[in-house]
């Protein structure tokens, strides 16, 4: 244990932190599923669950589904993150405490595997990794494992590493350190300080876009060295992120990789940190050495794929999201457009029409309205929503879903909205427009109050009513 420095406020760091995450996961499911995925929703599932198996989709979902079953899943997971935070899990007998972790991670999977596009990102994967992992670091009064200790700082590794290659492969502007003069601006969703970001000199891009290099393809070998140089490594790591955090918005993607790199911390920074603890169990011994095994065995795909020039960017290759491939943004969009959604009650449209826009939470809307700050929150709809004015080939399975449900003013798709324009009757017509978006610069920002300029583009979606539906 001199090698790694103890690991008691490592252990404790970690899983405060994931417990801290895993809440914030299961409070986002247990408000957003209903008219994302719930029985009338954009994706249902029990239409997925129709098309599919357990052991293609592992999920508590495939022996029963109800919206109802559903909530009570979310909120379910929710208390025992929430009882983990509180410390009661770390106090409970080490049985007892893997059975905590061991739910969490079972209840998180169920939900990922019917999840389809909404739950199809990389922070996803990494939560069910670590949460997985999580289930052998031990209690409060058990030697924290050397060898999960490790796998932990392999997992973090991946990340790093593959996030880096997947850069230095990708997108030239990260080869001529240029990315970073329109990511900022062009990221899925901004935060209220992007625009500061964006606004920084030039030169200081190409310093951020060298020190991520820097961070992801050298120093996460600095992981496995001794102590204080693992945790040296962990906290440029730690620095790094939290820039990121600062610089946008990427749901748990950031924070939950400072609670891995806390994980390396070494308990001399905090002297006394080490409680008092008891010898380790023989069978415990056996199970987290059967794990280490498990996991070397499943890192093969991972490993190769890290290896290949087609390197696949957060991908899975078993079910279960044991042990998966990591990496963001190798390509970086140079030009930042938005779907913008709009109603009117009018009965027939006409070239005086008057459009009222509807307001998402936390993507781009109105030009003066400032960019929010919701991660570690995840809003699923904003998400694709980008993705969407990207290509409309990722709104195809949804989007006219979401129309629809905006002209019958569906309650659990307006909760996914910030402002609905139609309070009391819903529009007769919805339309959708494509437009460019760009900050604003300084003088127009002092001058007028705007974050952003906009021009439109085209029309996505010509004015539809519920007739295009089958209804009214």
């Amino acid at each position: 244990m001199d090698w790694i420095g103890g690991g008691h406020l490592g252990r404790w760091l970690f899983t405060e932190g994931l417990a801290v995450l895993y809440l914030v996961a299961f409070v986002a499911a247990a408000r957003q599923f209903r008219a994302l995925l719930g029985s009338r929703g954009m994706l249902p599932i029990p239409r997925f669950l129709s098309g599919t198996t357990f052991w293609r989709s592992p999920s508590i979902f495939c022996r029963h589904y109800s919206d109802r079953f559903f909530a009570a899943v979310a909120w379910t997971g929710a208390a025992l993150a929430l009882v983990t935070v509180a410390g009661v899990t770390a106090r409970l007998p080490l049985p007892a405490c893997m059975a905590v972790w061991l739910v969490l991670w079972a209840l998180y999977l169920s939900i990922v595997n019917v999840g389809q596009l909404w739950y199809s990102f990389g922070w996803e994967s990494l939560l069910l990794e670590a949460g997985f992992l999580a289930v052998f670091v031990g209690n409060a009064s058990t030697p924290p494992p050397v060898a999960i200790l490790l796998l932990l700082r392999w997992l973090l590794l991946r990340v790093e590493f593959g996030a880096g290659l997947i850069k230095i492969r990708g997108d030239p502007c990260w080869r001529n350190l240029t990315c970073l003069y329109y990511h900022h601006e062009t990221q899925p969703m901004p935060g209220p300080l992007s625009w500061y970001f964006h606004r920084l000199p030039r030169p200081l891009h190409r310093v951020e876009a060298a020190g991520n290099h820097l961070t992801q393809l050298v120093v996460p070998f600095g992981l496995f060295a001794p102590q204080p140089g693992a945790g040296i490594a962990a906290a440029i790591m730690i620095v790094t992120q939290v820039w990121l955090v600062a610089s946008g918005n990427f749901a748990w993607l950031n924070w939950l990789t400072i609670v891995l790199a806390c994980s390396v911390i070494p308990d001399s920074l905090l002297p006394g940190a080490a409680p008092t603890i008891t010898s380790t169990p023989l069978w415990f011994t056996v199970v987290t050495a059967a794990v280490t095994a498990g996991i070397a065995l499943l890192s093969y795909r991972p490993v190769r794929n890290l290896l290949s020039h087609h390197q696949l960017m957060n991908a899975s290759f078993e079910p279960w999201h044991l042990v998966n491939t990591y990496g963001a943004f190798g390509h970086i969009t140079k030009v930042r457009t938005e779907i913008v959604v709009e109603g009117t009650d009018d009965a027939v449209v006409t070239p005086a029409t008057r459009w009222r826009e509807y307001e998402f939470r936390g993507k781009p809307g109105a030009p003066e309205r400032r960019p929010r700050q919701y991660a570690p929150y995840h809003l699923r709809l904003d998400w694709l929503m980008w993705f969407a004015a990207i290509s409309p080939g990722y709104g195809d399975r949804w989007f006219g879903g979401f129309v629809r449900r905006l002209l019958e003013n569906d309650p659990d798709t307006l909760r996914l909205l910030r402002r609905n324009p139609f309070p009391d009757l819903p529009p007769h017509f919805v339309r959708a427009r494509l437009y460019e978006y760009r900050f604003t610069d300084r003088r127009t920002r002092r001058a007028t109050g705007r974050w952003w300029d906009r021009e439109p583009i085209s029309v996505c979606l010509p004015p539809v009513d519920l007739a295009r539906f089958g209804g009214r």
